[in-house]
């Protein structure tokens, strides 16, 4: 997703100053127009060089990994929480005019879809509880410290460029790697939970817009497609677009994990401009299309499972 927004902002003319550790992403992502700094968000001396100067920051950086962090919570909040206090504390002295945080619909919950933004924050687990706390600080360092904010809560997204070697987290990810490796698709639980899949293409300039809107100061934005699919139609799709005769295997439902999750996206349509122009099979075209000239990935389990009671056997025995 990072990748995407800086390629926007370059071609509209912004200077724009990128990082990352590769923790997920990817070198040859980076957009040669960017001054990019390898760093560490976790480190504050890091954080520091990035954001002198700058007049916004896009916080993208984390570790999206819902279901991994009722296993992992030790590591991957680490990677949620520490940037975002290390950020405010440097827009704060470096008089940042905007700070955009792209937060997630994990802060819903489990409450009764479709998720408007004016649900109350109901986390499940402890990646959606890391977003929680890190919407609430902003809103009030935003208020006490006087800069802007916005806050945004894309869902489900997917596209090229995704690290589809990451075994725990982006599903169509996992999916299309594991059917190029010839192994056939995992579903977990029944395959009828339901999610809002949103092409990358879709979100991105709803993102950028945020940045720049004066009607978004302050706001809370859902933002991808509003049309939810479930998990065993979208795996069944993912195996249409690929051509395989693969057939789905199907696991013990993960704990903790949400069974339906969209939201309404009329308040980013009317003031962000958002728009879903890909339905989810000509989404996964492209994708497959893209993930076929990378070819498969190994995985790449490279956050370590802290708890293994009740974990997935498929993580716990390396399987995908």
């Amino acid at each position: 997703m990072g990748s995407w927004l800086v390629d926007s902002l370059v071609s509209q003319g912004h200077e724009v100053v990128s990082a990352d550790n590769f923790l997920g992403g990817k070198e040859e992502n980076v957009n040669p127009d960017c001054e990019f700094v390898k760093a560490d968000l976790v480190r504050r001396q890091e954080v520091r060089s990035v954001v002198k100067g700058v007049d916004l920051i896009f916080h993208l950086a984390a570790y999206a990994a819902e279901g991994q962090s009722i296993f992992s919570p030790i590591s991957i909040n680490e990677i949620n929480l520490v940037p975002m206090n290390n950020l405010l504390v440097e827009a704060v002295n470096n008089n940042v005019q905007r700070f955009i945080f792209t937060s997630s619909m994990a802060v819903y919950g489990q409450q009764k879809p479709p998720f408007d933004e004016k649900f109350p924050r109901k986390p499940e687990d402890p990646y959606g509880a890391a977003k929680t706390y890190c919407e609430t600080v902003l809103e009030i360092f935003s208020q006490i410290h006087n800069f802007e904010h916005v806050i945004l809560r894309p869902h489900n997204v997917y596209g090229p460029r995704q690290n589809i070697s990451d075994p725990y987290r982006n599903v169509l990810g996992i999916w299309i790697n594991m059917i190029m490796r010839g192994k056939p698709p995992i579903i977990y639980g029944d395959g009828k939970q339901s999610r809002a899949f949103s092409y990358i293409d879709d979100v991105t300039p709803a993102i950028v817009n945020a940045g720049f809107n004066a009607k978004a100061k302050g706001q809370i934005f859902n933002i991808g497609t509003d049309q939810p699919t479930a998990i065993a139609k979208a795996c069944k799709l993912v195996l249409e677009v690929m051509g395989s005769e693969l057939k789905p295997q199907y696991e013990k439902a993960r704990p903790g994990e949400v069974k339906h999750a969209y939201c309404t996206v009329k308040k980013s349509i009317n003031l962000l401009g958002y728009e879903t122009r890909n339905g989810l099979k000509d989404g996964l075209e492209k994708m497959v299309e893209w993930a076929r000239k990378v070819g498969p990935q190994e995985p790449t389990y490279t956050l370590p499972l802290e708890i293994t009671k009740g974990a997935p056997r498929v993580w716990l025995e390396k399987a995908i």
